[in-house]
């Protein structure tokens, strides 16, 4: 007897099961792409989880609202998981104790680039002012980012496309940046990837190095501070011209 794999799925799609098992199976298969094509950069197991998850729900015609049920699991943990960042932070204390005079400044002009070039970008190519503001906190963490948003006159919807976006092309582009820039530290790498692609780069970083987890998980913090600070600055200052 052949199993009618279409009325599982209609069953999967009433419990919590289905947005939870596809998002791990689909993560699992494409850590094993990434694995067997040796780490390529295209090969990113984030951006090959996504399009496989998005290409699913398409080809069944699945509602978002209803993979979310189970999804939302995984988003919880986010929480923790970015918590846990302290673990290699406090190991690393002394190292990040000794770099802090040069990391203030780093922090601050690498928030300062973030915002202000995707404002500038933006402005230049005719978008509008929803977008402009939408953008500005697209290197910060999802919560900090909606939140800035919302109060410079964005749409917090959208930021939180754009910081997906952002993280997703920060782990991509990092490794060939890393190399073209002949950066060798992992503390700059690791300041470099939570700097420009929050939780997204620093969660790949630390798998690499134990140092650049920890000084990616310092400019996550520091960089949503100082963004909520210049953003609503720059905001004001592009409006005005």
């Amino acid at each position: 007897m052949r199993p009618d794999f279409g009325h599982l799925w209609v069953y999967l799609q009433t419990t919590p099961l289905l947005g939870l098992g596809v998002t791990l199976i689909a993560y699992q298969t494409a850590m094993a792409i990434n694995t067997r094509l040796r780490g390529h950069t295209l090969a990113n197991p984030m951006l090959l989880s996504i399009g496989m998850i998005v290409a699913l729900l398409l080809a069944t015609r699945t509602p978002y609202a209803v993979y979310f049920q189970g999804a939302q699991y995984v988003q919880f943990l986010l929480g923790p998981a970015t918590v846990a960042l302290a673990v290699p932070m406090y190991a690393n204390l002394g190292q990040i104790r000794r770099a802090a005079g040069a990391l203030l400044p780093a922090l601050l002009l690498g928030s300062l680039t973030a915002a202000g070039s995707a404002m500038l970008i933006a402005k230049l190519l005719g978008a509008n002012r929803a977008v402009v503001l939408s953008l500005a906190p697209k290197s910060v963490t999802t919560p900090i980012a909606m939140g800035i948003s919302e109060q410079i006159g964005g749409q917090p919807s959208l930021t939180a496309v754009f910081v997906l976006m952002t993280g997703i092309a920060a782990i991509v582009l990092y490794g060939p940046v890393m190399k073209l820039l002949r950066i060798e530290s992992w503390a700059a790498k690791g300041l470099g990837a939570g700097t420009a692609g929050h939780g997204l780069a620093t969660a790949r970083v630390l798998l690499l190095n134990e140092t650049a987890g920890a000084f990616g998980g310092v400019a996550i913090g520091l960089n949503g501070l100082v963004t909520a600070i210049i953003v609503p600055l720059l905001a004001r200052l592009f409006f005005r011209m």
